[in-house]
């Protein structure tokens, strides 16, 4: 985006008043942020929602002192803007009706990569949350996922680590602008998300880690991913917020079952049980769900196949070559292996390019 039409997009969000489904009507409607400011009344007054106090707000020549400012801020500190017409602009994000008009970006991040999921949760992760979210990301880590999450305590800050762990790109969505980091106790690693993804946000340099910020926040999260993964929540918290927003934006939502018992398991209990979400027992139904199984005719694959089985995957390698098609609930009884096991097994196997899935919970040797 050139740096006049920048600075002019810049003046419009500072207009009070116009907020982001009323900026993309004006922007659509005149083509430009500079030819709103120089529209005539009679032209403004025939956009449907705005009035006589819209219009003199639009007059009001504040704005351009303030945008000129966050200008020099974006300029001074490489910080990377993106328009909501522009095609670098995060694709499913295009389509929600209240995306933001400008997104602010640092690090490294690259979105041409369409399998983008968000892990969100409680601040107070368990030990449970912990090891399902570290055999998820690594079980989904060959699919090569961007892991997008808010950078917050807990279930977050968890899956931003993870992600890094297995080299997967992630990005952290902040109810801030880039000036700073929350919380502070994150600082140490700004760098390295910086360079295996980013930061995005869509708030200013004076804009601080308000509770309101945090909720609109949100809206990207659950906006930009094909799928909202809840590992664990209360039954209230900002987890269940995202996963209802991403509910509205019609995407797909999964929530890791816990014991009625345990605090942190009711939120993704009451998400299943009132099925707003799917229930996530490994990679494997995430992987199932979005239709992400790899072909096994692909160059990709056929490389897998040279790779060595452990001692695990022989076993059932074995098995499946000698009975032919079978169901998953046969293959764990007759190898002896857990189901939550035998999903993972059967995962990377599917990699590996070494068996496939069919209809009916199927699987066969390749």
């Amino acid at each position: 985006m050139v740096e006049q039409d920048l600075f002019y997009v810049l003046a419009l969000q500072r207009v009070e008043g116009v907020g982001d489904i009323m900026a993309k009507k004006l922007l659509t409607h005149f083509g430009s942020a500079q030819a709103i400011f120089t529209a005539k009344t009679a032209q403004l007054a025939a956009i449907d929602g705005v009035g006589t106090v819209l219009m003199k707000k639009l007059k009001d020549k504040t704005v351009f002192e303030k945008a000129n400012q966050e200008l020099l801020f974006i300029q001074n500190n490489a910080i990377s803007v993106t328009y909501f017409q522009e095609e670098n602009y995060p694709d499913r994000l295009k389509h929600c009706i209240d995306g933001p008009v400008l997104l602010f970006t640092s690090g490294n991040i690259n979105l041409k990569n369409r399998k983008i999921i968000s892990i969100v949760g409680t601040r107070q992760i368990t030990s449970y949350g912990m090891e399902f979210c570290r055999k998820f990301i690594a079980d989904l880590a060959p699919l090569d996922p961007i892991i997008v999450s808010g950078f917050a305590y807990g279930v977050d800050i968890v899956a931003h680590q993870l992600a890094l762990e297995y080299k997967l790109q992630t990005i952290g969505v902040v109810a801030h602008g880039l000036n700073q980091i929350y919380p502070k106790t994150h600082k140490k690693y700004v760098a390295q998300v910086e360079q295996n993804g980013g930061f995005m946000t869509e708030f200013w340099s004076n804009s601080n880690p308000d509770k309101e910020n945090f909720v609109r926040r949100n809206r990207i999260v659950a906006g930009m991913s094909e799928a909202t993964i809840v590992i664990e929540s209360a039954d209230r918290g900002g987890s269940l917020i995202t996963a209802n927003m991403a509910n509205d934006y019609n995407r797909d939502v999964f929530a890791v079952p816990g014991r009625v018992t345990d605090k942190y398991s009711q939120g993704c209990n009451n998400l299943i049980k009132t099925q707003k979400a799917n229930v996530l027992t490994s990679a494997a139904d995430l992987v199932y769900m979005l239709n992400w199984d790899i072909k096994p005719e692909s160059k990709a694959v056929q490389k897998q196949l040279f790779v060595t089985l452990d001692s695990d995957e022989q076993k059932v390698y074995d098995y499946l070559m000698k009975s032919g098609k079978e169901l998953l609930d046969v293959i764990a009884l007759e190898c002896d292996f857990p189901i939550y096991r035998i999903s993972g097994l059967l995962l990377n196997m599917e990699l590996k390019g070494v068996i496939r899935p069919l209809p009916g919970k199927l699987f066969e040797a390749i």
